[in-house]
């Protein structure tokens, strides 16, 4: 506890990625007894005694939970979000929070309440979001693992630009309570973060498992990851034989800065070196089409929740640019315009699983990148421009992480390379239905053919 109190003194004036720090006399003091337990030959689970510090989205029983927002500054929860119980009882010590931007909306970790999160590799350039506070705090280990959640890339935008792993979940399979709709939204997930792949699947495990109170949860818990023996037996094995489909820019419908594909594809190269199976694919579907149902979607959950925030100027006025329109837009949809966003995703899940092997297609993942850009200035709110093309919403360059979370599909960021500035980017493979644990085992076998000394070291 002490070392990493340490480390966080030393790296976290510069970088602002763990916010509202608890006391450290108290986490020493719960240290101690977790030493106490140990020599009594008492554990708590395989986390027992970590810090860990809570994405600042998600309700920690006691600590503060602000969500980035001014309107929630002194929100002290007086439960656990369900995820969190389940780590707390794999024996970690909440030692605080980790930066987020306002309501989680946007891939740059900034808020008025705390300030901008600030990219390990270069100061002036951004984290990502919006689980930018963990991606910054696991690069510099300030922690040994993170919890994130994603939407839109959460999980795996920030790993991207961080050089460390980000590890969306399949939908159900980290269940998430409590939560005022369990229903519209079905497209966020909590999920983990670390610097191997054994710990996201270990920590994933102790995040996994059907709850009854939540109607979409997953059956069971991930048998796999319940010990690190098990995990490490599980996530053996090589490329051999493993097919990827490699999307790239989808035939250029993503706008991409120089050196994204590119690096990806080094990152592929050494997965065909190691006996994979590469080759070039294509979504059939009209893409224009699904980006419009994805935004309305967006659109709906955005008015659903933060809507009644809009309807006093008082509470209005602290809220970013960026919700308001996302919740204007959505009080403007119309019933129809929902339900064709709703069958025109049915229409591309049916699309998208048709190319994986356990559906009778061939392959196994399909890669992309995980962010369209390198980390940009973090006094810019959004890039607005892409390699030439204009961005009409401050999101539109994150589209590449879209298709996994429509389909409601696993997908992993994985560190992919650098740019000649020493900037990461990291590539994104993204797993069948249900198909968590395989992916992970390809993961884990590509994470062999990454240099040791280039991962998680900033």
């Amino acid at each position: 506890m002490g070392a990493f109190l340490d480390r966080i003194d030393i790296r976290n004036p510069s970088l602002n990625a763990i916010i509202s720090m608890r006391d450290r006399d108290e986490l020493l003091g719960e240290a101690d007894l977790c030493d106490v337990e140990l020599s009594k030959g008492a554990s708590r689970g395989w986390m027992h005694g970590f810090p860990h510090a809570v994405k600042d989205l998600a309700e920690t029983k006691g600590l503060r939970t602000t969500r980035g927002s001014p309107l929630f500054a002194d929100w002290v929860p007086d439960v656990d979000a369900l995820h969190v119980s389940r780590i707390r009882a794999a024996g970690v010590i909440v030692i605080g929070k980790t930066n987020v931007p306002e309501f989680g909306l946007g891939s740059h970790t900034f808020n008025e309440v705390f300030g901008a999160t600030t990219n390990p590799y270069d100061t002036s350039r951004v984290a990502g979001g919006s689980s930018g506070g963990a991606a910054v705090a696991l690069a510099t280990r300030m922690l040994p693992v993170a919890d994130g959640s994603d939407y839109m890339g959460s999980l795996r935008n920030p790993a991207g630009w961080c050089n460390v792993i980000g590890f969306r979940p399949s939908l159900g399979r980290v269940p998430s309570f409590p939560s005022l709709d369990a229903y519209s939204g079905l497209c966020a997930t909590d999920g983990p973060m670390g610097r191997r792949v054994i710990d996201v699947a270990m920590l994933f495990g102790t995040q996994a498992g059907w709850d009854p109170r939540v109607p979409f949860a997953v059956n069971g818990v991930v048998d796999e990851f319940q010990s690190i023996a098990r995990a490490t037996e599980v996530l053996g094995g090589d490329l051999s034989g493993v097919r990827v489909g490699w999307l790239r820019d989808l035939d250029g419908h993503l706008a991409t800065e120089p050196g994204i594909l590119e690096t990806c594809e080094s990152a592929l190269q050494r997965m065909e070196d190691a006996g994979a199976v590469i080759e070039p694919v294509s979504l059939e579907v009209d893409l224009d089409a699904l980006w419009t149902s994805w935004i309305h979607w967006r659109h709906a959950s955005c008015a659903s929740t933060y809507g009644s925030l809009l309807r006093h100027e008082s509470t209005a006025a602290k809220i970013k640019p960026e919700v308001r329109w996302e919740v204007e837009s959505g009080l403007a949809l119309s019933a129809t315009d929902l339900k064709r966003a709703a069958s025109i995703r049915t229409a591309y899940y049916a699309s998208i699983v048709s190319l994986y092997r356990s559906a009778g297609g061939s392959f196994d993942v399909l890669a992309l990148p995980t962010a369209q850009v390198w980390p940009f200035d973090v006094a810019m709110r959004w890039p607005n421009e892409v390699n030439g093309r204009q961005m009409d919403t401050y999101h539109r360059w994150m589209e590449c992480t879209v298709y996994a979370t429509y389909a409601g599909l696993p997908a992993i960021s994985m560190p992919a390379g650098f740019s000649s500035a020493g900037l990461p980017c990291g590539v994104q493979l993204v797993g069948g239905p249900l198909g968590d644990v395989a992916l992970l085992r390809v993961a884990a076998a590509y994470e062999t053919t990454i240099d040791e000394l280039a991962v998680g070291n900033a």
